[in-house]
């Protein structure tokens, strides 16, 4: 499994130097430069992950931290970055103190937000994995229908390269494998419950008949 390098730090709320919610922030020590705590390079790396079409309506979002805790605040946020990349070249913006990449694929919009002082390289890691992995699991169909129709597995994706802000895998073939194997534990649990009430049926059925 291939990781991004990335340093540990306590997620934001948690160990000693954590700013009581809605207090201000730490100050630095002295003789640190301001904004340094701020820079310190972090696991929880992600703060959403989301899917728009055409029209800027979402599909899919998972948010991992409290920056818009609000749905109508995630969906504001959301409009206002359409608006900014539906219509440029470019794989990366910048907006609202956040590092966002993203990439167009027929009718559908896919992007990752991170902190502005977030790698890029990582972030785009991650995009790249999700497409890939996608267009393996629709079968080279990364569009709206076929998205609509398999969600279920998109957010199976989803789940197994991010997971609570933090970046788990970033190979496409490894999430697909994985993907596929908790399919196929899933599909073996309905046969196998299935095969329990048909068995369960069988049994009344002939106790009736005696």
């Amino acid at each position: 499994m291939q990781r991004p390098e990335a340093w540990p730090r306590p997620h934001p709320g948690e160990g000693a130097a954590a700013a009581p919610a809605g207090g201000p922030a730490p100050s630095a020590r002295a003789g640190e430069p301001a904004g340094l705590r701020l820079q310190e390079p972090s696991l929880y790396t992600i703060k959403a992950v989301f899917i728009l079409d055409n029209d800027g309506h979402r599909l899919l979002a998972k948010y991992y931290d409290d920056t818009f805790p609000s749905m109508k605040e995630q969906m504001a946020f959301e409009k206002n970055v359409f608006n900014k990349t539906s219509r440029t070249d470019s794989e990366i913006a910048f907006l609202g103190g956040m590092t966002i990449v993203y990439k167009s694929s027929i009718d559908l919009f896919l992007y990752v937000v991170g902190s502005s002082y977030e790698n890029e390289l990582m972030l785009m890691s991650v995009l790249t994995c999700l497409f890939e992995s996608l267009n393996h699991v629709l079968r080279k169909n990364v569009e709206k229908r076929w998205l609509l129709e398999n969600m279920d597995g998109a957010f199976l994706v989803l789940d197994e390269i991010v997971d609570g802000g933090v970046i788990l895998e970033s190979d496409p073939q490894q999430v697909v494998q994985k993907v596929n194997f908790r399919a196929d534990d899933s599909g073996l649990a309905e046969h196998s419950v299935a095969q329990v009430l048909q068995s369960a049926k069988e049994q009344i059925k002939w106790s009736l008949l005696k």
